[in-house]
C-alpha cells in the first residue's frame, strides 16, 4: 500500500509539472505573437532577400570579436577556407583584412548602431568606412527593431551594400514551435552576441556548415588575473554598469543561446564546427586540429 501511494503521489507531481509547463508555454506563445503583431511583423525578411549575389558555398565562416581571430586571419587569408563564403560583424570592415576577404553578409545587432550611446563617434566612423570599402556585393543585417527610426541607407550611402532587417523578439514557449519560427525567420531567441545572430542568418540562409572564428572569451591575460574594472550595459547615455548578478545571468543566457542554436542547426541537417581554441563555448563540435590543449 504504501508503494502504491508513494507512486500515485509521483505520478501526480508529473502530471502537475505537465500541466504546469504546458500552461507556461502556452501563455509565452501568446505573449510571443501580441507582441510581435504590436512591436514588429510576421515577414521573413532574411528568406526573402535570399543569398548574396555570388555567394554559393555550403561553407559559412564567421569572424567573430574575440582577440584570437588576429592569430586565425594569416590562415583564413592564406585560403584555409577556400570556396567558403565569409559573414563579419561589428567593427571588422576597419581592419585590412576586410578587403581581402571580401564577405557577403555583414551583421550589426548591438544597439549602438541604431541608438545614441558613447560609441555614436565610432559607429558614424563605421558607416563611413562600410560605405566607402565595399566595391562587391554584400548583404548587411540590422535588427528590425528600431525605435527611433535610424535611417541605415542615410548612413551607407553604396548601392553595393543590401540592407535587410531580422527580428529578435524571443520566443520561450513549446519547442516545436520554437524551431518552426526559426525556419520562417521569425524572431531569434534573444541570443545574446552579434556572431550569434549571424550563426541564425546563416542557417536561415541555408548554409550546411558553419565555421566559427573568434569566439573566445578571455577573463585572464597571460595566465595572470585581469585588471578589475567596470563593466557596461551596451548602448546606454551614460553609461551604466552591470551588477555582478545582472551580468553572469547574461552569460548564462548567453552560453543557452549556443545551445539552442546547436539543437536547431541539428533539426535543419547542419553543423556548426568551432575552431577557436581559447573559446568557453561547449555546444559545438571543435575542429580536430583546433581543440584547446589539456
Amino acid at each position: 500500500l504504501s508503494v502504491a501511494l508513494q507512486q500515485s503521489k509521483s505520478n501526480a507531481v508529473r502530471l502537475s509539472q505537465k500541466i504546469t509547463g504546458f500552461l507556461h508555454n502556452g501563455v509565452s506563445t501568446l505573449w510571443y505573437f501580441a507582441v510581435m503583431a504590436v512591436k514588429e511583423n510576421f515577414r521573413n525578411y532574411v528568406g526573402r532577400a535570399g543569398r548574396t549575389e555570388g555567394a554559393l558555398s555550403d561553407e559559412l565562416a564567421l569572424l567573430a570579436n574575440g582577440p584570437s581571430l588576429a592569430d586565425e586571419l594569416p590562415r583564413l587569408l592564406a585560403g584555409a577556407r577556400a570556396g567558403c563564403d565569409f559573414l563579419a560583424v561589428n567593427y571588422f570592415a576597419e581592419h585590412e583584412a576586410f578587403e581581402r576577404l571580401r564577405p557577403a553578409y555583414y551583421v550589426l545587432s548591438d544597439p549602438q548602431f541604431f541608438r545614441a550611446s558613447a560609441q555614436r563617434d565610432r559607429v558614424a566612423a563605421l558607416y563611413r568606412t562600410l560605405a566607402r570599402k565595399v566595391t562587391w556585393p554584400m548583404t548587411l543585417y540590422v535588427q528590425y527593431y528600431n525605435p527611433e527610426r535610424f535611417d541605415y541607407r542615410a548612413a551607407l550611402p553604396n548601392g553595393r551594400i543590401r540592407i535587410v532587417p531580422f527580428h529578435t523578439q524571443p520566443y520561450r514557449g513549446f519547442r516545436r514551435l520554437e524551431f518552426w519560427l526559426y525556419r520562417h525567420g521569425l524572431g531569434s531567441a534573444n541570443f545574446g552576441t552579434v556572431i550569434q545572430h549571424g550563426e541564425y542568418v546563416g542557417l536561415l540562409l541555408g548554409y550546411r556548415t558553419l565555421h566559427l572564428y573568434g569566439v573566445d572569451r578571455q577573463f585572464y591575460d597571460d595566465r595572470r588575473p585581469a585588471e578589475a574594472h567596470p563593466m557596461y550595459v551596451n548602448a546606454t547615455c551614460p553609461p551604466v554598469p552591470y551588477t555582478m548578478a545582472s551580468y553572469m545571468a547574461e552569460l548564462a543566457e548567453l552560453f543557452r543561446g549556443h545551445e539552442v542554436l546547436r539543437d536547431y542547426a541539428a533539426s535543419l541537417g547542419a553543423r556548426i564546427v568551432n575552431h577557436t581554441r581559447t573559446s568557453m563555448i561547449d555546444a559545438y563540435e571543435r575542429a580536430a586540429d583546433d581543440r584547446p590543449s589539456t
